[in-house]
């Protein structure tokens, strides 16, 4: 009985490919017919090979594309949001002309100038998703709520918010800045 020779070639990726060399027997046509295949399986290897470099490049391309299309429409967000704000400024600006030329009896109307801005302030940044934590009379809570002092209540219950200090904001579901409270404990 003759024996085969087999030949294994594997490449880096892990592919592997067996060669039949025939038997001790077989005449050396069949050994230059093997030798081709070899070459055939090493020209589509190098096919795989560059498919594989290009299709990395690819994704590289799309990564960078993603990245610099995620950074400008966050500068077209930012800029809208900065107009928004301009009618804002300018109000200020009126604001502190007319404090400068102010005569005492005008400070009920800067008073009411001022209110008139902040409630504009206010009302541009709800447009853009900003809303205020609601706090007094309402129970701590610790994802909402900075507690920065106790005080004692008889009217009120252990654990609600006796009062405000600083205002919190919530934009979008997520707390922008926690309320700084003080929060009512009889013990």
């Amino acid at each position: 009985m003759a024996e085969e020779k087999k030949l294994v070639v594997n490449n880096e990726d892990g592919d592997s490919a067996e060669i039949n060399l025939g038997t001790k027997e077989e005449p050396e046509v069949e050994i230059d017919t093997t030798a081709a295949e070899l070459e055939d399986l090493k020209a589509q290897l190098a096919a795989k090979d560059d498919r594989l470099i290009r299709l990395q490049a690819d994704f590289d391309n799309f990564r960078k594309r993603t990245a610099r299309e995620k950074s400008e429409l966050a500068a077209v967000i930012e800029q809208a949001f900065l107009k928004d704000l301009l009618p804002l400024l300018d109000n200020l600006s009126r604001a502190t002309q007319a404090a400068h030329n102010a005569d005492n009896n005008d400070v009920e109307t800067l008073r009411k100038g001022i209110e008139m801005i902040r409630q504009e302030t206010a009302a541009v940044m709800g447009k853009h998703g900003l809303e205020p934590i609601e706090t007094l009379g309402k129970p701590f809570d610790p994802n909402y709520h900075q507690a920065v002092g106790a005080v004692k209540s008889e009217n009120q219950a252990d654990g609600t918010i006796f009062a405000e200090l600083q205002r919190g904001y919530i934009a979008r579901g997520r707390v922008i800045r926690p309320s700084m409270v003080q929060v009512v404990n009889n013990n």
